[in-house]
């Protein structure tokens, strides 16, 4: 098997598993009826990325990427729509989806029908798409800062941080086989985030014998 098509299996495996954690939080919502500690927007900016993402990948012909997001949208979609189920917030969440709905049209048609096709159409496509999908790797960075300070990691999931590295690994990997910098640049902050994600269950592991978690002093 060629290096590419070996890579392009390890990024549909490793991103369609990243995609399904969400399947834990749709479990947590029927389970509970109710939406408690679940985040709506991941939900729905992922919905809007992986709609980017599979453009690029049809207007680019490569298989990988689109089914790749193709099934990660189907997965944001029963999300969403479960989410709208449960919460008590229907009102708002309509508004967000609304919202959403507004600017993956407009986007839509900004790139199939005033951009001329070809690659102006495909290089702003891709630089749209990989400056979103920085966006959303660089987005818990806050979150890691405030776990540095408490130095507690209970609300971080070390399978969805194994996930991330391996696909953003193998999508960077994926990239650079292509020489696509659209597809490799994002994936860089992806593989950052988790290897900090990582040196923090390191750092922080519970303390053999106790409940507590080791401090760091900043």
């Amino acid at each position: 098997m060629e290096l590419l098509q070996l890579l392009s299996w390890a990024c549909i495996v490793f991103t369609i598993g990243m995609f399904s954690t969400g399947l834990v939080d749709l479990k947590k919502m029927q389970y509970s009826k109710s939406t408690d500690n679940v985040q709506f927007l991941p939900f729905l900016t992922t919905c809007i990325n992986n709609l980017g993402w599979l453009y690029y990948g049809i207007l680019r012909s490569d298989g990988t990427l689109i089914v790749v997001n193709l099934i990660g949208e189907l997965l944001q979609l029963l999300y969403i729509l479960s989410y709208f189920m449960y919460t008590k917030q229907k009102r708002q969440v309509a508004y967000q989806i609304v919202g959403g709905a507004a600017v993956a049209t407009s986007a839509w048609f900004y790139f199939s029908k005033i951009l001329p096709p070809g690659d102006i159409q495909l290089n702003q496509l891709g630089l749209i798409c990989s400056v979103a999908t920085i966006g959303v790797y660089l987005s818990p960075l806050t979150d890691l800062v405030a776990i540095v300070r408490s130095g507690n990691i209970q609300c971080l999931s070390f399978p969805l941080t194994v996930a991330t590295f391996l696909t953003s690994t193998s999508w960077f990997l994926y990239g650079l086989q292509l020489e696509d910098y659209y597809i490799l640049v994002p994936n860089l902050p992806g593989i950052f985030t988790s290897t900090i994600r990582f040196y923090l269950f390191w750092r922080f592991a519970p303390v053999t014998g106790s409940a507590s978690y080791k401090s760091m002093q900043i």
